[in-house]
């Protein structure tokens, strides 16, 4: 039998808690079934419906009333009913966060759509796609959860091209006759294709929808996977370079995919579920290198050819890829739902706590820069320095592994994967870790822990040289690393990032946010492989621990602006 239940707003202040009242209605197949739009109405506007997305097939809600309680000591001279006025009150319902347009006109047998950018249509063309407005409703957790599944695939091929060519990108450039500088080269390639990309993508995410940006991303991904398949038939390592640059613009995804989950997430959990698709990512790119040591291993000085197309421990890591965005673009055109962002209306009266973040971030730094622009580009810097030192390993770790462990790159690539899923398991812990610490220590037990890691490798001396470094130091190294260091840190800086930008669209704010990091891994793989090739690979390491702990000085002077900012 119907019911009526009073939900949480997710307004931003922790101080109050606002509420809404629904009409819900139980259905055999989704037991939270809202009623349809012809079957109420507004107080306070006669004859207009009530219904914000949703129908027979698809929830929605409907608000027909609210209040406010107070968690906290009221400001002076305030009271709940000014700050959160009934819905007959104000001009602004819905509430702020949701992306209904308040002129559209709706038809009393239709059903207004949300974020489907199709608000307002003709009803006789009705679609009923999912609206976002279930997590307003609850508050919690994912308003579109096959969708958020659909990205976390994007990102996981995204940067397996990255991780199972991990074990396989030395030898190959060893093969074109190659060094360590060109090793630098081509691991750059693949974040030079990103940094190009990724603002573009960005902004096409705000104007074309979601659905557009990651098919036509995922499709070139799929032509740079077929690309890379003939390196060595080509037999260049010029042309090693361009396949990689067009792999690094098909996966340059991360604003959007980072974009479209801070938008179906309440706030309070955005860290945690940031956490989850990190999480993915890296384990697309530490998990994965598994499969490239495998073709390796099995393929090792084999090579089969079938017409123009050839099979060996390079190739098939390629096909591999290639396969896999096939099948993530069949998920893109048949599952995923297109949604567009919109921008939100205006609060009418902005919360104490909200007026002091306006007045902290709206003040002028030394550097003729606001407090707010100062953080953004400082989250960027953060992002630059991770990223940068965790770009370095990348290009190194297995000539490392090999000149001063003697391991295989099969072995070195098998020690990454098992310290990676340790790095999940971490990530994946983010949100009871969350309940604990906040952001900014975080950030810093991340960063520290990450460049001691990297700091215990400058003493050592190559294999060459009559050392007998023992393989336990390279694991632990690894694990501090890619284990505990580089993912809590890194991920901490995202979610950091993205509290900070707030309600503003961030598909653009993400775009260049996820370029940062793609210069990173420009320059410091370029830099480490001059570096290793004029001086010596353990200077590498010096060089890097001297930027995380420049790093972590930044993030605690600026800890309470950062904090406030991201409130």
């Amino acid at each position: 039998m119907p019911w009526l239940s009073l939900l949480p707003n997710d307004d931003g202040d922790d101080r109050y808690s606002s509420y809404y009242l629904a009409f819900i209605v139980p259905r055999r197949d989704d037991p939270l079934a809202l009623l349809p739009a012809s079957s109420c109405c507004l107080p306070g506007h006669p004859g207009q419906p009530a219904h914000y997305g949703g129908s027979e097939e698809s929830p929605g809600w409907c608000r027909i009333g609210s209040s406010a309680m107070l968690n906290s000591e009221m400001d002076s001279g305030g009271s709940a009913e000014n700050d959160f006025p009934s819905v007959d009150a104000t001009s602004t319902f819905p509430p702020s966060h949701s992306t209904y347009d308040p002129t559209k006109v709706a038809d009393a047998d239709g059903y207004v759509q949300m974020e489907d950018g199709d608000a307002g249509r003709d009803p006789g063309d009705r679609g009923y796609a999912p609206s976002i407005a279930s997590s307003i409703m609850t508050a919690e957790g994912l308003a579109d959860r096959p969708g958020f599944l659909i990205i976390c695939a994007v990102v996981l091929i995204g940067d397996m091209n990255r991780g199972v060519l991990f074990p396989i990108m030395w030898p190959l450039v060893e093969e074109l006759g190659g060094n360590t500088v060109w090793l630098g080269y081509a691991v750059g390639a693949f974040s030079f294709g990103r940094i190009i990309a990724s603002p573009s993508l960005g902004k096409m995410s705000i104007e074309k929808g979601y659905s557009k940006t990651l098919v036509m991303s995922t499709s070139i991904m799929l032509i740079g996977c077929l690309m890379f398949a003939q390196v060595v038939r080509v037999q260049s390592l010029l042309f090693l370079l361009f396949s990689q640059i067009i792999l690094g613009i098909g996966s340059a995804t991360l604003g959007v995919t980072r974009a479209y989950v801070a938008e179906i997430t309440a706030t309070r959990q955005r860290t945690t579920y940031i956490a989850f698709l990190t999480a993915v990512q890296y384990g697309g790119f530490t998990v994965t290198p598994i499969f490239g040591a495998l073709f390796t291993y099995v393929l090792y000085g084999k090579s089969y050819e079938f017409g123009f197309l050839i099979f060996d421990q390079y190739s098939m890591a390629a096909y591999f890829m290639g396969m896999l965005c096939i099948g993530t673009l069949c998920l893109l055109l048949s599952c995923f739902q297109s949604r567009h962002r919109t921008k939100p209306g205006p609060k009418s009266k902005k919360s104490s706590r909200r007026l002091e973040q306006d007045e902290v971030a709206n003040r002028i730094t030394y550097c003729n820069l606001t407090v707010y622009n100062a953080a953004l580009l400082g989250c960027m810097l953060l992002n630059v320095s991770t990223k940068g030192s965790i770009g370095s390993f990348e290009t190194m770790g297995v000539s490392f592994a090999e000149t001063h462990f003697g391991l295989s790159p099969a072995l070195a690539g098998l020690i990454v994967s098992c310290n990676g899923v340790v790095g999940v398991c971490s990530l994946l812990g983010m949100g009871y870790l969350g309940r604990f610490l906040t952001d900014i220590q975080m950030i810093i037990g991340g960063i520290s822990v990450c460049a001691i890691g990297i700091i215990s490798f400058a003493p050592l001396t190559s294999v060459d040289m009559g050392a007998n470094n023992a393989t336990i130091h390279y694991i632990l190294g690894i694990f501090m690393i890619y284990g505990v260091g580089y993912p809590i840190g890194h991920t901490a800086v995202i979610g950091l990032f993205s509290k900070v930008v707030g309600r503003r669209p961030q598909g653009t704010l993400q775009g260049y946010f996820a370029s940062a990091g793609s210069l990173a891994r420009i320059l410091f793989p370029v830099m480490s492989g001059y570096i290793a090739h004029y001086d010596d690979i353990t200077t590498v390491f010096v060089v890097l621990f001297i930027n995380l702990l420049i790093s972590n000085i930044f993030v605690a002077m600026s800890s309470k602006t950062l904090t406030t900012l991201s409130i």
